[in-house]
């Protein structure tokens, strides 16, 4: 992080098919030693299982699996006199997507399945139906930070 300057952030292009904004950063996120072409044809392929499974819109099943998996709180260590505290903040902006697109990719990434695009798929269904390992991963976050309560007046960082 600089000390003076203020960090720009770029504008993401909303993807070709689907004019998605979301869709662009899961490319981004799932795209490996510069392989765009590869991460697009992954999530497209994922999203085209999710709908032939479901038969909704996948773009609309892709935003209820994210709304799902994204956290509002985190706990972040605090040093106080030697003893080092788990204060839970309130997790800001961009972060909280950001969060649960890694998460998700984390998910699919250990789950068992064929294809990439066929584990991201089953991710995204078991998020958009609350269930499966990112949403599990969110729950153990809010929960970390809801039994260290008692540590919020340490405050904001």
């Amino acid at each position: 992080m600089p000390r003076r300057a203020k960090i720009v952030k770029r504008d993401l292009l909303p993807d070709a098919r689907y004019q998605s904004v979301l869709v662009t950063r899961m490319v981004n996120k799932i795209m490996q030693r510069g392989k765009k072409g590869l991460a697009e044809r992954i999530m497209y392929g994922a999203l085209d299982v999710v709908n032939q499974r479901t038969g909704r819109d996948a773009l609309d099943v892709l935003e209820q699996a994210m709304r799902n998996a994204t956290p509002a709180i985190e706990v972040k260590p605090k040093r106080v006199g030697g003893a080092t505290y788990q204060v839970p903040v309130p997790i800001e902006g961009d972060r909280r997507f950001a969060l649960a697109i890694r998460w998700m990719l984390a998910a699919a990434k250990s789950r068992n399945g064929k294809s990439m695009a066929e584990k991201l798929a089953g991710e995204m269904l078991d998020a958009a139906n609350n269930t499966g390992a990112t949403v599990k991963r969110r729950e153990d976050t809010h929960r970390m930070a809801d039994a260290n309560k008692a540590f919020a007046h340490y405050g904001r960082f």
